[in-house]
């Protein structure tokens, strides 16, 4: 058994740093020494909602320091993403191509909510702990199945790749894979924190000649353009409909509207606004994973307007991790600069705070040895 301090949570809006027992894999399962965990609003959100005791985190890198029977693809010393959406390879759903949503292991797609531990992940009661998104990364050991790390270069900063697991897949994602963006188009970003960053990056790859960044606040409106936004638009609280902001958008599209529009706030009354700032048959992306019911108004459907909600930016790990690795190693995709600042698991405290108020892109818990 290893010791291995923890951030676990009751889900009902307190957590605490404990330690834990871990375990030696089992049969197709990977143990990881976890070198950086990001800090994601979904990370809060399931703080506060789950209602269940568990170990908190699902963006993680670090390196694999044992291996179970049947394990192919890692070995032990190899440096590692891990991913939360892990594929079976079985189902409908993997046969189908979309991985993303396993019938099987998706802990989101309503195939297995409970998100259990390996049985030997225990807190000090030897009782059994679950873990976020079958992950727990805001842990320094963790034991996950072997579908869920994907290998990498040693030379990848952990910070850095920790955060392509979540953040960076699914605002990039939800560009190339999802919209499947043609270059020289239009595109509006909404909400400028980590995974609007992302969006304004897959979008600038693709080749768009207008990314028209939307944000309440100058701050970010300013570090979008330093992502590759050509424009910025500051929305007004009391523009619940986005009329304002439509207008602007429109003036700068000659009249007509965007190509596409991305939605990146997760907040509800923001779920229609990407309609509202596209063209006749554009294309309007629900990024940021809203889940309450919102009331739409058909005529921002006219004319052939598109409206997609994508998971994980249609994630493909062994496919598009490698990808995005390859994009920042030649510089084309920043990683480095979305990590705004980085914390430890005795001062999460703070980086939530930092979290929840929008002082930054990405913040990152760093395990030192």
């Amino acid at each position: 058994m290893l010791k291995s301090r923890a951030i676990v949570s009751n889900g009902q809006g307190q957590y605490r740093l404990t330690t834990l027992d871990i375990g030696q894999p089992n049969a197709g399962e990977v143990q990881v020494k976890i070198k950086a965990s990001g800090i994601c609003h979904t990370d809060w959100d399931s703080i506060q909602t789950w209602n269940k005791e568990f170990v908190v985190g699902h963006e993680g890198a670090g390196i694999v320091t044992a291996v179970g029977d049947q394990v192919t693809n890692v070995a032990v010393g190899d440096h590692v993403i891990l991913n939360w959406a892990i594929p079976c390879g079985n189902c409908f759903q993997c046969h189908e191509g979309n991985l993303h949503i396993c019938e099987n292991n998706s802990p989101v797609c309503g195939c297995d909510l409970e998100g259990h531990a390996h049985p030997d992940a225990c807190h000090e009661e030897r009782s059994p702990m679950e873990r976020s998104f079958h992950l727990g990364t805001m842990s320094e050991y963790t034991v996950v199945k072997q579908e869920a790390v994907v290998k990498m270069d040693h030379d990848v900063p952990f910070a850095s790749a920790s955060i392509v697991g979540c953040g960076v897949m699914t605002g990039w994602g939800s560009v190339v894979n999802a919209a499947k963006l043609q270059a020289g188009t239009s595109a509006c970003v909404i909400g400028c924190g980590g995974v609007g960053l992302n969006v304004i990056q897959g979008a600038k790859l693709s080749g768009a000649a207008m990314i028209i960044a939307i944000d309440i606040s100058q701050e970010r409106l300013d570090q979008a353009m330093k992502f590759g936004a050509t424009h910025g638009i500051i929305a007004e609280t009391d523009d619940v409909d986005f009329q304002r902001v439509a207008a602007k958008v429109k003036a700068l599209t000659g009249k007509r509207g965007a190509d596409y529009a991305f939605e990146c706030t997760a907040i509800p009354a923001l779920g229609s606004a990407p309609l509202a700032l596209i063209r006749s048959a554009g294309t309007a992306v629900q990024v940021s994973g809203i889940e309450q019911r919102i009331d739409f108004n058909c005529e921002l459907f006219e004319w052939d307007k598109k409206y997609i909600n994508p998971l994980y930016g249609m994630c493909n790990p062994e496919r598009d991790f490698p990808r995005i690795l390859s994009l920042y190693k030649n510089g084309s995709l920043k990683l480095d600069e979305l990590v705004t600042k980085t914390y430890t698991l005795e001062t999460m405290e703070q980086g939530f705070d930092d979290l929840l108020n929008g002082r930054i892109a990405k913040g990152v818990v760093l395990f030192t040895d």
